[in-house]
């Protein structure tokens, strides 16, 4: 389990990190989450010793983490943290040895996961003449190449198609089942939502939410989503007491019903305006979770 423990952290008169805490347990595939600026990038780089901290402890296992455990752990930065100039299958192989890979070890690592990332055929390309979605590939394989115990990705899903989506997803959700604690932050909350079991939503450096996705989602008030043929922007719920309407996309409205809302009143009055196409309770969904945590 990795702890992060009352960390503090300013630059100049900037608090980066105020008091956070929290952690990530082996075997899970935890979002963090926040807006730009909230201290994401800034904890992660705490956890490798490369952000000086006016206060707290970061914790592996229950012990203060130190050089021996970072080589165990697995690192993706947000910026490009590839030398692209060099050879896609040399540089993995290279920062698998400084893991502490031996020579053959490396090679036959690197082999594998460029291979189970679909780069096998780019290995004597350089990593300059990869496209961004390639080179996102390229690094996740240096992060996993010495198998690592913890794997902090930093934005791994930015910029990438469907497919690359998809790509990194498996990996991180299969590293996990094998007993990984995986961290990885992202402003695509819908993939969030699909990847994760557990989140962690900071801003200005402090827990704003943390818990299980599908605990937070049926938390607060229901959620019902109705389509009434002929009404583009739920015009039909005016006077509904205890009705609010938070979007509405193409005819299909996605309402939020307090304490007192009755849904058999919403089911009448949308009758009542016409054919009624979808009528259905809805879970929070993970961006709303995140914009009420922001307030």
């Amino acid at each position: 389990m990795l702890e992060l423990d009352g960390l503090r952290c300013r630059f100049g008169t900037v608090t980066a990190l105020d008091d956070l805490s929290f952690s990530v347990p082996a075997g899970q595939v935890v979002g963090f989450l926040g807006p730009n600026g909230a201290g994401k990038t800034t904890a992660m780089r705490a956890v490798f010793g490369l952000t000086d901290l006016a206060a707290g402890t970061v914790r592996w296992n229950g012990a203060p983490v130190g050089q021996a455990e970072r080589r165990r752990f697995g690192y993706m930065p947000e910026e490009r943290g590839l030398y692209p100039g060099m050879l896609v299958g040399e540089q993995v192989e290279y920062l698998g040895r400084l893991h502490g890979l031996g020579a053959s070890a490396a090679h036959e690592a690197s082999g594998l996961w460029l291979d189970r990332l679909g780069l096998v055929g780019r290995v004597g390309d350089k990593v300059e003449a990869l496209s961004h979605g390639n080179q996102q590939r390229v690094q996740l394989a240096a992060a996993l190449v010495h198998g690592p115990e913890l794997l902090l990705l930093d934005e791994p899903l930015a910029g990438l198609d469907p497919a690359g989506i998809d790509a990194i997803g498996d990996v991180l959700v299969e590293q996990a089942r094998l007993g990984c604690c995986v961290l990885f932050s992202s402003h695509q909350l819908d993939q969030v939502e699909d990847l994760c079991e557990s989140v962690t939503i900071i801003d200005h450096g402090r827990v704003m939410v943390a818990g299980r996705v599908d605990d937070l989602a049926a938390s607060g008030p229901r959620r019902l989503v109705v389509r009434v043929e002929g009404h583009r922007d739920a015009g039909w719920t005016r006077g509904l007491g205890g009705v609010a309407v938070s979007e509405v996309s193409g005819g299909r409205a996605r309402l939020v019903l307090d304490a007192s809302a009755d849904s058999d009143t919403v089911l009448r009055a949308a009758m009542a305006a016409g054919r009624v196409t979808e009528f259905a309770f809805e879970r929070r969904r993970l961006s709303e979770v995140f914009r009420e945590a922001l307030g």
